[in-house]
């Protein structure tokens, strides 16, 4: 079973900038593609972007693309979105995918990821 914690989020005024990480344990998390998605006050989770487990092939929802950048480090099996040009609209709970096998790894590619999560992070962008 994988687990991961996020963090890097807070507080930032538009046009600016964060990273988030999403540090996982477990020996599977650096085989299986992975992502990242966001759930504002109200709204469903989304997805935000996703990584295939090489960092060879990104993905991302067309409100990020652009701005975001989806990266990964698996000698420390961790994950990163560096955001910027941050919007008021970006402010969410953002929450890092912990896929545990193929199946769930592709529903992360897909947006469609059902599995394990961790407790998220808060990113909140003033206007």
């Amino acid at each position: 079973q994988v687990q991961v914690v996020e963090s890097g989020g807070g507080l930032v005024q538009a046009g600016g900038s964060l990273r988030l990480s999403c540090a996982a344990s477990g020996r599977t998390f650096s085989r299986y593609a992975t992502g990242w998605f966001r759930q504002a006050p109200g709204k469903e989770r989304e997805f935000v972007a996703a990584i295939s487990w090489s960092g060879g092939s990104t993905y991302y929802a067309d409100s990020v693309k652009g701005r975001f950048t989806i990266s990964r480090d698996n000698a420390k099996n961790t994950v990163y979105l560096q955001m910027n040009s941050l919007k008021p609209e970006d402010t969410a709970v953002y929450y890092c995918a912990a896929p545990d096998g193929p199946s769930r790894s592709m529903e992360v590619v897909h947006g469609t990821y059902d599995g394990d999560w961790g407790r998220g992070t808060q990113v909140t962008v003033s206007s």
